[in-house]
Parts: structure tokens; sequence; C-alpha cells
């Protein structure tokens, strides 16, 4: 006999006992997704969609759906770091006839939303869709294993619901298969392609195909903000955190997964792997920030707030707040740069807690130090710092 509940209190009352069995765990996220299953392995998950994702809340939800899950038969298992299932339509009866007592308020209970949902897909259209919903659950933050759980971590990122760093995405690129990716976001079995080759093209039907990868774009996934601006969809990957107010210009520009803004950004050049980049910040066109397999040694890189990357410049430290590299220079860890006297002395109101007691320092010594204006010397060539000069200001009319 299938459970309801006639008020919210009992419901609550009901998922506070699951929560209290002995060795119950609550996720630490959670969602329901729809995938797209591979054309020639129908087992082989090529991509994970999601609707809502649940991030450190709505426990009542998850032991809800864990409890209609295990009367159906499938005995989740808390002990591993994640869990995922088929979110079949004997499932989603069960768990739709526990979520009844919100039908009449649906607006304010997004997971009861994804449920109405899934309910009418089966209703509509069995056939086509009993194999296109699964349920992932995340119980420790460690290595995926799983696509549906990469998927849940990108979106966690992209969302701004997990701050950029702190989820383990380690083993991703094992765990994503690479796919060809159509104009529509729909991702295609390579081996698919080349067994049917013949056919699709003497037919005319050959897909239009954007790229090969093991990740999707970020608009083929999330909404931005109003005041966000992402002129080229191929410049983002699905993973980025693009705060409100940032502008992605086209052609040198990439924000890759694992990185962004923390602000209103310029972003003309390259925003490498678990990079951060502070508001009011121009990374300028061409400019490259290194990611942690890029040369930096695994130190992620953040770029402090109002700071002006130029044009083809370098970055390969973590630099503070209302700095300058000047266009076409490459400041590395190793690199030599060389600060006068008289500059020192600046800094050091600058930067109180550092001690400037020589001319020459790696760039690595310099690294979160606010106010730097890295230069070249145009006749001996030598890289300089100084206290800068100029304030750095976005136009805010392009944000």
């Amino acid at each position: 006999m299938s459970k309801e509940f006639k008020t919210a209190d009992e419901f609550k009352e009901f998922c506070e006992k699951i929560r209290a069995k002995k060795g119950y765990k609550d996720p630490v996220a959670f969602a329901i997704a729809r995938v797209d299953r591979g054309q020639l392995n129908k087992d082989k998950i090529l991509q994970a969609s999601y609707a809502v994702v649940n991030y450190k809340e709505s426990f009542l939800s998850a032991a809800a759906l864990i409890y209609a899950l295990e009367k159906c038969g499938v005995e989740v298992d808390f002990t591993d770091s994640e869990f995922v299932a088929e979110f079949t339509p004997k499932v989603a009866k069960k768990a739709s006839k526990l979520f009844n007592v919100f039908e009449n308020e649906l607006e304010k209970h997004k997971n009861v939303q994804v449920l109405h949902m899934i309910k009418h897909a089966f209703e509509e259209d069995l056939e086509n869709n009993e194999d296109k919903f699964k349920i992932a659950f995340m119980f420790e933050d460690a290595k995926p294993k799983s696509v549906e759980i990469v998927y849940l971590k990108l979106y966690l990122l992209s969302l701004n619901k997990a701050p950029l760093r702190s989820l383990v995405l380690d083993g991703a690129f094992g765990v994503l298969p690479n796919v060809a990716w159509t104009s529509r976001n729909i991702p295609i079995e390579l081996e698919w392609l080349r067994k049917n080759e013949i056919w699709l093209k003497m037919s005319g039907g050959y897909p239009a195909i954007v790229s090969v990868d093991k990740f999707p774009r970020f608009l083929s996934h999330i909404i931005p903000s109003d005041n966000t601006r992402i002129l080229d969809s191929a410049k983002v990957r699905l993973g980025a955190s693009i705060h409100p107010g940032t502008t992605v210009m086209p052609g040198a520009a990439y924000v890759n997964f694992n990185a962004g803004t923390t602000g209103s950004v310029m972003i003309e050049g390259r925003v490498s792997s678990s990079v951060v980049v502070g508001e009011g910040s121009d990374v300028g066109g061409g400019a490259s920030i290194l990611g942690v397999l890029s040369g930096t040694n695994g130190n992620p890189v953040s770029i402090g707030k109002n700071c002006l990357l130029g044009a083809n410049s370098v970055t390969g430290i973590p630099i503070g707040d209302k700095c300058i590299v000047d266009a076409g220079i490459a400041i590395l860890e190793g690199t030599k740069v060389f600060i006068n006297e008289a500059e020192r002395a600046k800094l050091n109101e600058i930067n109180p807690n550092f001690k400037f007691d020589r001319e020459i320092y790696k760039g690595l010594e310099l690294a979160n130090l606010d106010g730097l204006h890295f230069r070249q010397n145009s006749q001996t060539g030598q890289i300089t710092a100084s206290a800068s000069k100029r304030a750095i200001k976005l136009n805010e009319a392009l944000h």
C-alpha cells in the first residue's frame, strides 16, 4: 500500500524517522537527471542534465526519495561515496504518492516539480522515457566514479552552490566519455558515427557536430544571470563559475571547468582550470592565466580584485588586488623580478607584512601581494615591479 500524507507535518515526521534509522546518511548532494545514453551501448551514459540540484539541503526530500527506492527493491548503499540508480516509473509513482501533499503548491517545491514532470513524461510516452531518468546521491565528496556524479559536481560549481576548488574532481576526465556534440546538445558516440558514416553521408543525414569533447558547454546546461554576457558558447565549459556581471568575449577568451569569476569581470583571455578571477578585473586579449596542469606546480592561481592582465601576457603566480601585468610579458614562479629601493618603500606601505629587503625576487615570492605593476625594461629586457599608480575600473555600461 502506498504511503500518503494529509499535511506537511506528517510528511516531515515520517522523513525524520527515516533519517534517524541506523546506518542512514544524509547526502551531501543529490538530484534527478535526464540522461543521454550511448547509441551503441545503452548502458553507457554520455550526459546527465539536472533541472534542480540539492547541496547540503532538502534532507527530507532525499529521505523520501530513498524510501521510495527501497520500497521498490533498490537497496541504497550509504557506505560508498556515491550511489546512482535508475529512476523507474515504479519509483516515480511511489515517490509521487509521498509528495502528493505538496501538489497544490508546486511553485514552492522544485524537487516536487521535477517529480511532477517525470510522472507526466512516463504517462504520456512510457516507451521513450522509461530509461531516461536516474537519481544520484553524493554521500561523500570523493573522486567521482560515475558520469552522473561528475555532472552533479559540475552543476554545483556552475550554479555557484559550491565554491570553486571546493569539490574533488580528480579522475573526472577518466569517467567522462569523449563524444561528438551536436548543435542541439545531443552527444553521439564516435564509434556510432564511424559505423554509420556511409549511410549518414549518402542519405544527407550527417549531424552538425560543433565539438568533440568530454565536457559540454556551459550554456547548454546553465541559464546565466541577466547581466552576464557570453558572446561565444564554445568559450565556457560546464563546471565554470560565471559571476553575474561577467563578460566573456569571443576570440582568445576561454573559461575552463572549476574556474571562473567572483564578481563583474571582463574576460578576453584564457582562464584555465582552478583559476579564480576577482571582481573588477580585466583579463586582456590573449592573456593567459596558468592552471594547475600548465606550469604552476599544482599551485592554483588567483587574480585579485581590480587587476589588469595586459594583452598576451602570462600569469603563473597568484596576485593580489590592484595589480597590473603589462602586455606581452610572463610572470612565472621562477621569473626574476627587479624592484628598486624607491619602489620597495612604496610597496612596503601597501604590503606591510612582507619584507622588501633586496633588489631581486622570484615571481613566487611576490605571490598574493597587492599593488604590483609588472613591467619589462624595453632596453635591457629585465622584468621589474613597481607600485601601481593606475586604478583599474571596468566600464559599467558593459557590465
